[in-house]
């Protein structure tokens, strides 16, 4: 796909309302962030087209980006937007730990100094990542709320620019640049499945798609025990929803962002959730049969397509790509998740 026939085609994003991201933006984002960011891969995953009919089943590893997430395209994008003056003063963020290695790994870049507030309860994996960039973390909290919170008072308190997880214009058209490169391999796709958190990911995908062709499916995934954004969309407003704590730990925001929000409203098909049971599964199985790492988060798609949560007619004789978001998991909850499905007694019930 060229940029020229998505700026031709870009109006039907905003027929029935005022986006904030244009696929302008995107575009502008993809120069940009091609820079130094990498084109991840789209692979045909045969273990998962099997389980289609007719279908063929691609995977866009995110995982192979530079952090290990998808998040160093927003990030990066944003920081170099700020003025001078900002990029001086220095910056903070709220994450529980991709979009704090993204940020990190930016401001290391670009020279400037850099804050991140992460939950008590962040993996270490990327607590020690964000560190290793350089970047001071800072463990604030039991859940990304409290922990984005206390961010928004320490920028006040220190002069810093926060650079949002989600809810920024540039860091949703840094995301969407995703979207350009599925179109780039697979132009004829017609059903995309994306994690969902605060929704700058799954905003910025749909932007980007849908501004190529509005007939492609969307759809967003989220953990039974955490789904704002699906809370929301059906209760027609931003809301909270969470229950309880979920190994999709990157997408554990119980209120979505009021910029993604109506972006997920007007082009997000649908949303389904999956259970913690179907997403320690499909971390298993994409390690096992696909050999690709994929943290909680990064297993959504595949945990709705294995749990059979998404509609047939979607995906039956269809080109269906699958985001692996990230891969930056624990390696103790790794082996806590081999424990889980091949330590067990004879009769297959889980022992330990």
């Amino acid at each position: 796909m060229t940029g020229d026939r998505a700026l031709l085609v870009k109006d039907k994003v905003t027929e029935t309302f005022e986006s904030p991201v244009s696929v302008r933006d995107i575009e502008e984002a993809s120069h940009l962030i091609h820079q130094v960011g990498r084109t991840t891969p789209l692979i045909q995953s045969m273990f998962l087209s099997r389980k289609v009919t007719n279908g063929e089943v691609y995977l866009k590893l995110e995982n192979m980006q530079l952090t290990g997430s998808f998040k160093f395209r927003g990030s990066f994008n944003k920081i170099n937007q700020l003025s001078s003056a900002e990029k001086k003063r220095g910056i903070i963020t709220a994450s529980a730990g991709n979009h704090a290695q993204g940020v990190a790994l930016t401001a290391k870049l670009l020279g400037i100094k850099a804050a991140v507030v992460m939950p008590k309860a962040a993996p270490l994996s990327k607590q020690a990542a964000t560190k290793g960039y350089g970047a001071e973390v800072i463990l604030h909290g039991d859940n990304f709320d409290e922990a984005r919170k206390f961010m928004e008072l320490k920028a006040v308190q220190d002069g810093l620019t926060i650079v949002d997880p989600y809810n920024d214009p540039a860091v949703i058209a840094g995301q969407g640049t995703i979207g350009l490169e599925i179109l780039d391999e697979l132009w004829n796709v017609d059903t995309v499945i994306v994690p969902v958190g605060g929704g700058g990911l799954i905003a910025g995908v749909a932007i980007a798609l849908k501004s190529f062709n509005p007939s492609i499916h969307i759809v967003g995934v989220q953990s039974e025990n955490v789904h704002g954004m699906a809370a929301s969309v059906a209760a027609g407003q931003v809301t909270t929803q969470s229950t309880g704590s979920t190994l999709a730990d990157g997408t554990a925001v119980a209120t979505p962002g009021s910029l993604t929000f109506p972006i997920a409203q007007h082009l997000v098909d649908e949303f389904v959730l999956v259970s913690e049971e179907e997403i320690a599964t499909a971390m298993k199985d994409l390690m096992q049969r696909t050999k690709i790492i994929a943290e909680g988060a990064g297993a959504l798609p595949t945990a709705a397509l294995e749990a059979h949560k998404i509609d047939k007619k979607w995906l039956e004789d269809k080109k269906v790509v699958a985001l692996v978001s990230g891969g930056n998991v624990d390696l103790a909850k790794v082996a806590k998740n081999i424990d889980h499905f091949f330590c067990q007694d004879p009769t297959g019930h889980f022992v330990g």
